[in-house]
């Protein structure tokens, strides 16, 4: 991934969710707050989560598998954990799912910024990809915080246009520098 697509890309997902949250209304609160436990929820992120990571298992490198000679048990294993954490652990799944494709997105982005001195403004896109990477641990440990914080954030509407407006600007100015490479 290029340098270019790694920081617009980021900078066009934070304007999308900015607008949302400024001018979003009672739609954008009620999905929001329906989220944290929604099945389909669960269905869409923990599922591409968990076919990104096996698709991430399948590319593994002799140097990885200690055990093995290929990749194929270690990606039985996990798929059975995926398939078990529906039926058994399916509460906040929808979280732990956003967690694990946070987690996965930030490696190409990271990997595209290494190294890259002389493109000082790629901080704007590192330091949101360090962010979500922190809050994507914190809420993979807790997922319920993610409930808790979007009762918070509704409860009055300003608090939501805010962080709108916030995420909007940094989102911009993001997106802008990835056009200055």
């Amino acid at each position: 991934m290029s340098l270019f697509l790694a920081t617009l890309l980021p900078g066009l997902f934070l304007v999308l969710l900015g607008v949302l949250l400024a001018v979003g209304g009672t739609r954008v609160s009620s999905t929001a707050k329906a989220l944290p436990r929604s099945q389909r929820g669960a269905w869409l992120f923990f599922g591409a989560g968990a076919l990104w990571f096996l698709w991430r298992l399948s590319r593994l490198g002799e140097a990885d598998l200690i055990f093995f000679q290929n990749p194929l048990p270690v990606m039985i294993g996990f798929g059975v954990l995926a398939v078990l954490a529906f039926i058994y652990a399916p509460d906040f799944l929808a979280v732990r799912g956003l967690s694990v494709l946070m987690l996965l997105a930030a490696e190409p982005l990271l990997y595209a910024a290494y190294m890259e001195w002389q493109h000082p403004q790629r901080l704007l896109m590192v330091s949101a990809v360090y962010v979500g990477v922190a809050l994507a641990l914190y809420l993979a440990a807790a997922p319920y915080r993610l409930r808790d914080f979007f009762e918070w954030l509704f409860k009055q509407p300003a608090r939501a246009r805010l962080l709108g407006a916030l995420l909007l600007g940094y989102g911009l100015a993001t997106t802008a520098s990835a056009f200055t490479y």
